[in-house]
Parts: C-alpha cells; sequence; structure tokens
C-alpha cells in the first residue's frame, strides 16, 4: 500500500448525496478478481451513455478536472453494499483521498484499510470547496495527514479526525497484516523474555 502523508492536487467537485457503492462501482464490475481495471467501471452509470461513449456532461469526463486525486462528494458517500470494489474503483482511477461531510461507515473502514483517506468536513465547508473548484478547477488542495489539515492555496486551513492507529497505517503504507508483520522484532524480543523467565 502506498504511504499516505501528504497531498496537494486538485479536486473533483461531484455533487451529489448518499452516493451508494453500487452507484461508484456497479455490480457488474465485481466478477472481477483483481484491482486491475477496477477504475474504468467508477460510476460507470453516470459516465458512460448507452451506447458507452462518455457522458460529457459528467463531470469526470471534463478535460478541466482530469488528473485530481481529490474528490469532493456530498454527505453520507459510500452507502448500501459493503462491497470493497467501490474503494478499489476510486483508488484505481487516481483518487487518493475523498472530502464528504459524512461517510457510511463500512466504505470509511474500506476506504482507511486499502490506502484511501477519507476525510470528514463540516458541510458549509464542503459547500464553499465545491463552490471554489467549480468556479476554478485548477485550484489545489493540501491534505497533511500527520497534522490532519486541509489548507487552501490563500492559507484557509481545517482540521479533520481520525483513529491514531489508521492514521499510522496509512502513514507507513501499512494495512492490517503489514501492520503486524512490521512488530515482528517486538514480538519476538518479547516471547524471548518469557522463555527466560520461564
Amino acid at each position: 500500500m502506498q504511504p499516505f502523508t501528504s497531498l496537494t492536487t486538485t479536486a473533483v467537485p461531484l455533487r451529489a448525496e448518499n452516493v451508494d457503492t453500487d452507484q461508484i462501482i456497479p455490480a457488474r464490475y465485481l466478477t472481477a478478481v483483481t484491482k486491475a481495471g477496477m477504475g474504468d467501471g467508477l460510476f460507470a452509470a453516470w459516465r458512460y451513455g448507452a451506447d458507452g461513449a462518455p457522458n460529457p456532461e459528467f463531470v469526470l469526463n471534463r478535460q478541466d478536472y482530469a488528473g485530481a486525486e481529490i474528490l469532493l462528494a456530498g454527505r453520507n458517500f459510500g452507502s448500501g453494499s459493503s462491497r470493497e470494489h467501490a474503494v478499489w474503483a476510486l483508488t484505481e482511477y487516481g483518487f487518493r483521498a475523498v472530502i464528504a461531510p459524512g461517510f457510511a461507515d463500512i466504505f470509511y473502514n474500506n476506504s482507511l484499510k486499502n490506502g484511501l483517506l477519507p476525510v470528514a468536513l463540516p458541510e458549509e465547508q464542503v459547500a464553499m470547496l465545491w463552490d471554489l473548484v467549480e468556479e476554478q478547477p485548477d485550484t489545489t488542495i493540501a491534505i497533511d495527514l500527520a497534522a490532519q489539515t486541509v489548507t487552501l492555496p490563500d492559507g484557509q486551513q481545517a482540521s479533520f479526525a481520525i483513529d491514531p492507529y489508521r492514521k499510522v497505517c496509512l502513514l507507513q503504507g501499512l494495512d492490517d497484516l503489514g501492520y503486524l508483520l512490521s512488530k515482528e522484532p517486538e514480538i519476538a524480543a518479547f516471547e524471548q523474555g518469557q522463555t527466560s523467565n520461564a
């Protein structure tokens, strides 16, 4: 998993609330057994027309948002089924963080376990970011995970909360198993101590 320390990039404004995991990645894409190509199915029902051609009205298909690594979404993002594929689709497309007023619990935890940073900010701040990015698509947003801050080019800053364990895992690029394996020396030393005291 790629470590997440800080990120300065542009953002895609997705003005939609209660976006569920089926909208993020439709069920027909769930037969895949790897993450490769999962980004092609991201928001497929909105991104493509019935003929398979890109929908020019959908924000992800606009050239001025190409390369953005932050998604700005509405409240209750990631509701619905527990499919981990939703997070895979977002990361395979190129997103490293999602900023929204709130997330569905399972999606939130799946994100943290797969290297996607979910940042919860108040609705008024997300609305301000939507307005700003729609007006100036080249606006950059800086996320500092260590400091737990989101900063705009003019210096405006907001703080966000994150579980300390998950923060450490993201900063070090570790999933749960990787974290345990990183503690092997300490575990071995503890076991050696137990044997010596027996």
